[in-house]
């Protein structure tokens, strides 16, 4: 399946999460369906050990889907297993307008970088051709790659509406093979 996903990387602190709770908000308000994808490096935690369905998991459920009225969860244990790849996770997502994955700077899909020169870190988009744009608090350096879309941080509504133009060309289309 052919799906419109954008991957936003940067430099732990740049604002990626600031940057894409905006995102988030305006694509939902324009009437568009947002999944979001966030990698972590960390052990997730979405209920207290003493709970009964973490209590469960520890006893060696594979998977255990908490719901309640107001939202639903599934925890998968990879106990000895290697992490799934982005797509098998996205396979696992209802269909949406688009899928904005957080981290994963490793993949091969089109990304926006949250660029910040004060963190005194390197630009990513200089070694990675995946990136499409650079939403950043500075202006453009003269030998960005013509490819390459520079945008303002500052003003988040541009990169907003960059966005919505790029949903509507289907800029960020990636054929999604199922596992």
């Amino acid at each position: 399946m052919t799906e419109q996903i954008l991957g936003v990387v940067g430099w732990s602190g740049s604002g990626k999460t600031t940057l894409l709770e905006y995102l988030v908000r305006g694509l939902v308000t324009s009437g568009r369906r947002v999944n979001m994808v966030k990698h972590s490096h960390h052990d997730i935690i979405t209920e207290p050990p003493q709970k009964d369905s973490a209590r469960l998991r520890m006893a060696g459920a594979s998977e255990v889907l908490l719901a309640s009225p107001y939202r639903y969860v599934i925890t998968s244990e990879l106990r000895q297993d290697i992490e799934p790849p982005l797509t098998t996770l996205m396979s696992r997502l209802s269909p949406a307008d688009i899928t904005l994955v957080e981290g994963y700077k490793w993949e091969s899909i089109p990304k926006l970088e949250v660029y910040r020169p004060s963190m005194a870190r390197d630009a990513i988009y200089v070694m990675d051709t995946h990136i499409v744009a650079v939403a950043s608090d500075v202006i453009a350096p003269d030998n960005l790659p013509s490819e390459v879309v520079w945008l303002d941080l500052n003003q988040p509504e541009n990169v907003l509406n960059w966005l919505i133009n790029g949903l509507q060309q289907n800029l960020f289309s990636k054929k999604i093979e199922n596992p």
